[in-house]
């Protein structure tokens, strides 16, 4: 080898090393922004896993409210007579064995606890009040004694009796 070729193999790798080499200045640069970027990574990630643990326990707070409409659609059709009480057994019984479903559980506490349910199931319907008299119960006498009692006597307060027994048994 020549003095001419060692020259020119020194002055390449010379030219190769001012190549890769960066200055200093731009070395910090790029540093601090990676520095930056490393950290805007880890609150993003430390946001998604917040996001994430909020989301399952929103869908947790859903599941539990589906869960309780349909018992209280279940114990209303049922005709339960203390709902807050059915409620809890129910979502109680539905936590501990997740393979039951709201039907099991109402079946369950009518069968062990029928306390907390109406003998017959006609709680939809709602009981007739103090002055409304059921038609077929066979007081019509009662009625036909107040209209003769009445006419007989001619009396305000008999006229007025009638009229009251009349009301309960006539529709309008």
């Amino acid at each position: 080898m020549s003095q001419n070729d060692t020259e020119i193999e020194g002055s390449e790798e010379q030219e190769q090393r001012s190549e890769k080499l960066v200055d200093v200045s731009e070395a910090i640069r790029y540093r601090k922004r990676a520095q930056l970027a490393e950290q805007k990574k880890a609150l993003l990630e430390q946001e998604l896993a917040d996001r994430k643990s909020e989301v399952e326990k929103l869908n947790k707070n859903l599941s539990q409210m589906n869960v309780e409409r349909q018992l209280i659609e279940k114990f209303v059709s049922a005709g339960v007579k203390d709902l807050d009480a059915a409620l809890i057994i129910g979502k109680s019984r539905i936590e501990n064995d997740s393979k039951i479903t709201a039907q099991d559980v109402v079946e369950q506490l009518i069968k062990e606890k029928g306390y907390l349910f109406n003998e017959t199931q006609s709680a939809l319907a709602s009981a007739k009040t103090s002055g409304v008299k059921d038609r077929l119960s066979g007081t019509t006498g009662a009625l036909e004694r107040a209209a003769k009692k009445a006419a007989k006597s001619g009396s305000r307060t008999d006229l007025q009796e009638y009229l009251r027994t009349r009301r309960n048994f006539v529709s309008h």
